[in-house]
C-alpha cells in the first residue's frame, strides 16, 4: 500500500562516488564505490541509490489514545553512554519507536504512525536513531532516521513502495548508517510485476505480486528468482558461470541487493559499498572503526556466510559460513585485527570464532573462542571498547548468558578469559546490546512475563526498566500463564525430537484432554518457553497445546536443521504424526480429539498433516502456510524465493518432488473441517496460497473457511488483528474439539 504522506524517490542510474567528507567513518580517507565492474552490475541491475525523503513530525503522547495495559517492550539500541534506549513497544497497539532513560520512569513516544517498527539502532554519536518500519503492516520495509527529540524524522531508503530497505549498521562516528536496498520489482524483474490478472489494476489496492497469478488454480507457476538457479555458497560459481563473489563481472537485467552508506543528515551522496545480483539476503553488519573493512552476512537460509570486505577497493578479504538465526553475526575488534564471528562452520553447534585479520583485511588463523557442547552460540555482542562480549546460549531452547574478555591480562586457553555467568529472571534472551561502560541492555521474554526490557550494571545484578508492563498486568486476574515441561520423544526413523507440552489448568493429571499441535515457522525457528498469548487463549478454553520441534528446527545442531532438505521433507511429514501419537501415548492428549495449527512453515506443516494424515487429527488451522510450493515460488518475492530453493528444492529441476510434497496435489484425502488465516499484505507467502485450499476443499464438500487480516503480512503485529486471529482460532478449536 502506498503511504500518501510520503513522495516516492526518483529512480535513475547509481552514482559512482569518492568523497573524503561525511559520511565516511573518521579517519578513513575516500570511501569509493567498488569500482568501474561493481558499477556495470549496478547499472545493469537498475538499482537505484537511496535518496532521503523528509517527513512531518511524528512524535506523541507517553499515553497513547489506544493504550495496552499488558504491552511488550523489545529490541533496545542504547545512546553512547548507556543513560537512554530507543526500543519498540506496543502498548499503543502496534509496534512502536519509543525512547528513555533506562533507569525512570518517562518513555517518549517518537513515532505515533501506525506502520510497524521492525529494528531500531542509534548512532554511535548520540545524534540519530535509525529504524525500519512495515507501512501498512505488509513485507514492503524501509529505513527512517529521527532525532532523539522526535525532530527530524525522514526515510532515508526503501521510500518507493516498489522496493525495500533493510537496517544495517552504523559507521563507528555515527557519520553513515548502511542500509541494504531490494531492486524495484517493476524496474528489474519484469513478469513479477505482471503477473497479477490482466484486468487488475493498481485500483483494487494490492501490490503487484500480493495478487494470485491467472495459472494458480493450475498450479503450474513458474517461479522468478534473483538468478537463473539458486545461490550456492559452497559450489562458488552461479549456475551461469559467475563467481558468486560479492561483485560479479557479468551482470543480468534481474534485480538484486546493494549495500549503501547513507548520510543521515542528507549533506553527501549515498556510496555503494557492493552489490549482488544472486542474492538471497545482504546486510552489512560491521564496519571496522577506521571504515577500512566491512562485515557482511549473505546466503540463503542454512547456507549463510560471512563476508569481509575491503572498501578502498572493493576486494573480498574473507568468506567463512556462519550460523542462521540472529542477523548480527559478528564485530570486528578496535584494531580490526581480529574479527569476532558466530559460526557453525565446520561444527554442528555455532561457537565463538576468533579469527585474526593481516594488515590488509585477510585471514591468518582462526580459533574456537567460547564454545559448549550441544548449544548454540544464539546472540553475540561487544561492550563498545570491545573488550568484553556478551555470549546467550541456546541451551534446549532456554537462554544461560554469559561475559567473557576479549582481551584478558591472563588468557585462557581458548583465547578469551573466564567466563562469568549471569542468571536470568526469563527463561529467553531475544536481544543484548552494550549500552555503555559496563552496561548491557537486555530483551527477555518467558513463558510466564511479557517481553520486557533489563540492564545490567558490571555484569553483576539486573533491573527491568520502570516503563515494561508489569507481570502481574501479562494475564487476567485468576489466570496465570502455564508454564510448559519439556518433551522429549523419538521419531518414528530413531531421531530425537522436543518440544514444549502446555496443559489446561483444572484438568485431573490422567485426564484426557484435547490437544492442539502447534507447529512454528521456518522451518528454521524454535519452540522456545515464552509467553505465548495463543497458547494462553487455547489453554483458558480447556485445551492443551503440545509445540514440538520437528526436523529442520534450529536449536538441535546443524544436522538437525539439515535432516528435512528435499525429500527429508516426507519425514518432517512423519514427524508431526509422530508427536501427535506421543501426546496421546506418553501424555493425556485424547486421541480422539486432536487438531494441528501452524504458521508460514508451521501453516504449510498444518495443511499437510490434514491430507498425509487425514485420520488423525479432527481439525486444522494454518495460518500464513504454502498450500503448493510451484505457486509459492511463482508468487513469492525473488529473493525469497532464491533462499527457499535451497531448502525446499529448485523450482524447475526438483518440480517433481515439489508437486510430491505440496499439500494441492492431496488434496482429495482432506475430510476434517479446516480454517485458513492470511494477512491481506503477504507478499512472502502470498494469500493465494491460503485461497486456493479453501476453494478446493469447498469444490469436495469439505468445510473450509477463511479469515484475512486488513494491514497485516506474513506478521500479524497489530493488537487488534491479533486479538481477533487468537478468538477467532481459539472459537474454532473450541466447537470442533469439544464434545
Amino acid at each position: 500500500m502506498t503511504d500518501d504522506r510520503e513522495a516516492p524517490v526518483a529512480h535513475g542510474p547509481a552514482p559512482a562516488v569518492v568523497r573524503s567528507g561525511p559520511p565516511g567513518p573518521a579517519g578513513a580517507g575516500p570511501v569509493r564505490s567498488p569500482d568501474r565492474r561493481a558499477g556495470d552490475v549496478l547499472d545493469a541491475a537498475r538499482v537505484a541509490a537511496p535518496a532521503p525523503v523528509p517527513l512531518p513530525e511524528a512524535g506523541g503522547p507517553r499515553d497513547a489514545l489506544t493504550r495496552l495495559r499488558a504491552h511488550g517492550c523489545w529490541y533496545p539500541s542504547a545512546n553512547a553512554d548507556g543513560s537512554e534506549t530507543a526500543f519498540i513497544c506496543d502498548r499503543g497497539g502496534v509496534p512502536q519507536l519509543w525512547a528513555g532513560p533506562v533507569d525512570g520512569d518517562e518513555a517518549r513516544l517518537l513515532d505515533s504512525s501506525p506502520d510497524p517498527v521492525k529494528e531500531v539502532s542509534w548512532s554511535p554519536d548520540g545524534r540519530w536513531i535509525a529504524y525500519t518500519t512495515a507501512p501498512g503492516g505488509g513485507e514492503h520495509s524501509r529505513v527512517l532516521c529521527v532525532r532523539p527529540d522526535g525532530t527530524g524524522r525522514r526515510v532515508l531508503a526503501g521510500a518507493d513502495p516498489a522496493s525495500s530497505a533493510y537496517l544495517g549498521c552504523w559507521a563507528h562516528d555515527g557519520s553513515a548508517v548502511a542500509v541494504t536496498v531490494a531492486a524495484p520489482a517493476a524496474a528489474a524483474y519484469g513478469t513479477l510485476a505482471t503477473r497479477g490478472p490482466a484486468d487488475s489494476g493498481p485500483a483494487d489496492g494490492l501490490l503487484a505480486g500480493t495478487r494470485p497469478a491467472p495459472d494458480w488454480a493450475d498450479r503450474d507457476g513458474h517461479a522468478t528468482l534473483l538468478g537463473p538457479a539458486a545461490y550456492d555458497a559452497a559450489s562458488g560459481v552461479a549456475p551461469d558461470g559467475t563467481p558468486t563473489g560479492i561483485t560479479a563481472p557479468a551482470a543480468r537485467p534481474d534485480g538484486g541487493l546493494s549495500v549503501y552508506l547513507v548520510d543521515p543528515d542528507g549533506l553527501a551522496s549515498p556510496v555503494l559499498l557492493t552489490t549482488e545480483t544472486h542474492a538471497a539476503s545482504l546486510r552489512a553488519c560491521d564496519l571496522s572503526p577506521d571504515g577500512g573493512l566491512a562485515l557482511l552476512r549473505r546466503g540463503p537460509r542454512g547456507r549463510r556466510e560471512a563476508v569481509v570486505l575491503r572498501t578502498a577497493d572493493a576486494v573480498t578479504t574473507l568468506v567463512m559460513p556462519v550460523a542462521d538465526g540472529d542477523p548480527w553475526i559478528g564485530r570486528f575488534s578496535p584494531d580490526a585485527r581480529t574479527l569476532w564471528l558466530r559460526s557453525n562452520d565446520d561444527r554442528e553447534y555455532a561457537a565463538l570464532l576468533a579469527v585474526a585479520l593481516d594488515a590488509d583485511g585477510g585471514p591468518h588463523a582462526v580459533s574456537v573462542a567460547a564454545e559448549r557442547a550441544e548449544s548454540d552460540l544464539e546472540l553475540l555482542a561487544l561492550a563498545h571498547d570491545g573488550r568484553t562480549a556478551a555470549l546467550a546460549w541456546n541451551v534446549r531452547g532456554a537462554s544461560e548468558l554469559e561475559l567473557v574478555e576479549t582481551h584478558p591480562t591472563g588468557r585462557t586457553p581458548d583465547g578469551t578469559g573466564p567466563a562469568r555467568p549471569l542468571p536470568l529472571p526469563h527463561e529467553v534472551v531475544t536481544r543484548v546490546t552494550a549500552a555503555g561502560a559496563g552496561r548491557l541492555l537486555l530483551a527477555l521474554s518467558g513463558s510466564q512475563r511479557r517481553p520486557g526490557l533489563w540492564w545490567a550494571h558490571e555484569g553483576v545484578s539486573l533491573l527491568r526498566t520502570p516503563w515494561s508492563s508489569k507481570d502481574e498486568d501479562a494475564v487476567p486476574p485468576g489466570r496465570p500463564p502455564v508454564r510448559p515441561v519439556p518433551v522429549r520423544l523419538t521419531a518414528r526413523d530413531g531421531l530425537p525430537l522436543n518440544g514444549w507440552y502446555y496443559r489446561a489448568p483444572g484438568r485431573a493429571p490422567d485426564e484426557p484432554a484435547p490437544c492442539v499441535i502447534h507447529l512454528h515457522g521456518g522451518p528454521e525457528e524454535q519452540e522456545r518457553p515464552v509467553f505465548h498469548p495463543l497458547y494462553h487463549e487455547l489453554v483458558g478454553r480447556g485445551l492443551d497445546v503440545f509445540a514440538p520441534d520437528v526436523r529442520g528446527s534450529l536449536g538441535h545442531g546443524r544436522s538437525f536443521v539439515d535432516a528435512d532438505l528435499g525429500a527429508g521433507r516426507f519425514a518432517a511429514l512423519d514427524d508431526v504424526a509422530d508427536c501427535a501419537v506421543h501426546a496421546v501415548t506418553a501424555g493425556p492428549a485424547d486421541p480422539t480429539r486432536l487438531a494441528v495449527m501452524g504458521r508460514s512453515y508451521g501453516g504449510y506443516l498444518t495443511f499437510a498433516s490434514l491430507v498425509w494424515h487425514p485420520d488423525l487429527f479432527r481439525t486444522g488451522v494454518a495460518v500464513c502456510g504454502m498450500s503448493d510450493f510451484l505457486t509459492f515460488f511463482a508468487g513469492t518475492e525473488p529473493w525469497i524465493a532464491e533462499s527457499a530453493a535451497h531448502k525446499y528444492g529448485h523450482p524447475e529441476r526438483d518440480r517433481e518432488l515439489l508437486r510430491a510434497l505440496s499439500p494441492m496435489s492431496r488434496i482429495d484425502a482432506l475430510r476434517v473441517p479446516v480454517l485458513a488465516v492470511h494477512g491481506e499484505h503477504d507478499t512472502n507467502v502470498p494469500p493465494g496460497e491460503s485461497h486456493q485450499f479453501v476453494r478446493a476443499a469447498r469444490e469436495r464438500g469439505v468445510h473450509a473457511e477463511l479469515l484475512t487480516l486488513r494491514d497485516e503480512g506474513h506478521d500479524f503485529l497489530r493488537a487488534d488483528n491479533r486479538r481477533l486471529f487468537r478468538r477467532a482460532a481459539a472459537d474454532w478449536m473450541q466447537r470442533h474439539l469439544h464434545p
